[in-house]
């Protein structure tokens, strides 16, 4: 007979916080909880992930990839095409997300291996229903706050009326992924430069390291300059 496994995929983003407590909440199955650590998350989000484990009184199981985001980026030995041979990955963009492939889907897909049948439960939210029509593979994926209508604000609200705040993140960024994601936004890679200074440097070692730019339009040292530049006009004229 086999035996079909119920877990929930968990970023520790305010979606699938929402989702995880609610199901709980309401006494869906849930079987394992899995986490995909990058190993780039921002410090809050650890915290807040050992606070939820406490919160819902289950194992969150981490999973990690065998080489780090650093080592795929700058020493990672191509193995095939007509890059073979070369040294690291670079900068991740949206042509290219190799970081989201490697330290997270197929991390996924190697764990969930294990299982005859599976039933995944994804965060994804009301706002962003399109993303749960491009499943592959034949996964038996569910999306509970689509089910339930819930918006990324709805989820953001009902985290927080149960006590998760990730120590203040959300009131500066809109998404809380990797705090090196070169995808940011202009508005929220400034919100790193200014709250998380020693991030910021990490950073710009990173970038003066990589074979790639930071950004099309922006190294880090650049945006550094912009961001100084545009913190002193404020100033002026407070």
């Amino acid at each position: 007979m086999i035996k079909v496994k119920h877990i929930v995929s968990f970023s520790g983003g305010k979606d699938s916080t929402a989702m995880l407590l609610r199901m709980i909440e309401e006494g869906w199955k849930i079987d394992e909880i899995i986490f995909c650590d990058t190993g780039m998350e921002f410090p809050s989000i650890y915290r807040h992930i050992d606070k939820v484990e406490r919160y819902v009184g289950k194992e969150i199981i981490r999973l990690k990839a065998e080489h780090t985001f650093e080592y795929m980026m700058f020493d990672y030995e191509k193995k095939k095409g007509k890059n073979k041979g070369e040294k690291g990955y670079g900068w991740p963009d949206f042509k290219n997300r190799w970081c989201t492939s490697y330290l997270k889907r197929d991390m996924i897909r190697r764990y969930l291996k294990q299982y005859d049948s599976v039933v995944e439960y994804h965060g994804i939210a009301l706002d962003e229903a399109h993303r749960a029509e491009k499943n592959e593979d034949g996964r038996n994926i569910q999306y509970p706050l689509i089910e339930w209508n819930t918006t990324e604000q709805d989820a953001l609200e009902y985290c927080y009326s149960k006590g998760f705040d990730w120590d203040g993140l959300y009131e500066r960024f809109y998404r809380v992924s990797c705090w090196c994601c070169p995808l940011q936004s202009i508005p929220e890679l400034q919100q790193l430069y200014k709250y998380f200074p020693n991030l910021w440097q990490r950073l710009k070692q990173m970038d003066e390291k990589a074979w790639n730019q930071f950004r099309p339009d922006y190294s880090v040292a650049e945006l550094e300059d912009r961001f100084y530049w545009e913190s002193r006009q404020v100033s002026l004229y407070k």
